[in-house]
């Protein structure tokens, strides 16, 4: 049985069209599921009792389930359990521009990035486009407030689940439901360069963010395990093609390893990789774990490198920390608990 926020707006009225009803009960129904928040096809009053129970028996209704809630500075830390056990996690930030929620697209991840929880566990399998939204809804019934922003950058490769993050993309930013602008919306890939062809090909504003994390490949393959399928060299004319091909901005997530790719040496080279390129740096200070021997970078080492980056004409920022009272790091609820 398909859980009913699997549905786009457009599958529904093609659904509603074929049991002989009206498309705009696909309006309704998305209005009750993300206007309203119903939580039972009953509830929706607007509608004869006999098309409310056909869609009980013909829909799940079912939602994740909210395990733990870590409270921090700003940060709430959630891990979820899904209808078959498995556990996925997300990340709340309050920012003074809005509310964002960092999302997992998958029980696992098979990228094994060498500083990265997530990689630690494998993965299971692709969350369903349901379990993605739901995350959200989940989220904002906890809170009583409206998340403005979303980045899928949590548990997972988005684009090595496209169709369901596509899937959960356009659910969200339909205005019958969630509402949420794709402009405020951000897919972080580790450089899945397949994904990134069909990406650039899609319709909307959606951001594309780059995990780059090292400017050279040698560095990067070690850090990296996808950039020996994918270079830098090929990495770069894809993203270059994106931008030409959409106008818009890339960002590079950068992490900042201590003496591993924080020197000026590292600053200069990802200075030549980046410049003249429609896109900014953003640096990261590392979330430390108990499990890798990864330490944050010193902020004054983070500042030079800044420094270096801005002075060179690289749009850069430094992301503000949430994560210091809460397992922060991404997965690292997740791999507590397993």
């Amino acid at each position: 049985m398909r859980n009913i926020y699997d549905l786009t707006l457009e599958e529904l009225e093609q659904y509603f069209l074929q049991i002989g009803e009206k498309a705009f009960r696909a309006s309704q129904l998305y209005e009750g599921l993300y206007k309203k928040r119903f939580s039972s096809f009953y509830e929706m009053t607007n509608i004869s009792k006999d098309l409310r129970e056909k869609l009980t028996n013909t829909f799940s209704f079912y939602h994740i389930k909210l395990l733990v809630k870590q409270k921090g500075d700003n940060v709430n830390k959630y891990l979820f359990e899904l209808e078959d056990g498995n556990k996925i996690e997300s990340v709340l930030m309050f920012h003074n521009y809005g509310i964002s929620i960092c999302v997992s697209s998958q029980v696992g991840c098979n990228m094994t990035c060498a500083f990265c929880e997530s990689g630690r566990l494998k993965k299971v399998r692709d969350l369903l486009a349901y379990e993605i939204v739901q995350q959200i809804l989940t989220i904002e019934q906890d809170i009583q407030k409206r998340i403005t922003h979303v980045v899928v950058m949590g548990i997972g490769e988005p684009f090595d689940n496209y169709d369901n993050v596509m899937r959960f993309i356009k659910i969200i930013n339909c205005n019958k439901g969630i509402d949420i602008g794709s402009r405020h919306i951000t897919i972080s890939t580790c450089g899945v360069i397949p994904g990134i062809k069909k990406f650039m090909n899609e319709k909307g504003q959606v951001n594309l963010a780059i995990s780059l994390h090292a400017p050279n490949d040698t560095l990067r393959s070690k850090l990296m395990p996808i950039n020996r399928a994918y270079k830098l060299d090929e990495l770069m004319k894809t993203i270059n093609e994106y931008i030409r091909k959409t106008n818009r901005r890339v960002t590079f997530e950068y992490i900042m390893l201590e003496g591993i790719n924080d020197s000026e040496k590292e600053a200069n080279e990802l200075i030549n990789l980046l410049k003249g390129m429609n896109c900014y740096v953003n640096l990261i200070p590392y979330n430390e774990t108990e499990n890798t021997s990864f330490k944050r970078t010193k902020e004054w080492k983070i500042l030079k490198f800044y420094d270096i980056l801005k002075s060179n004409k690289i749009n850069v920022t430094i992301r503000k920390e949430f994560g210091g009272s809460v397992d922060a790091a991404c997965g690292q609820l997740r791999a507590k608990t397993e």
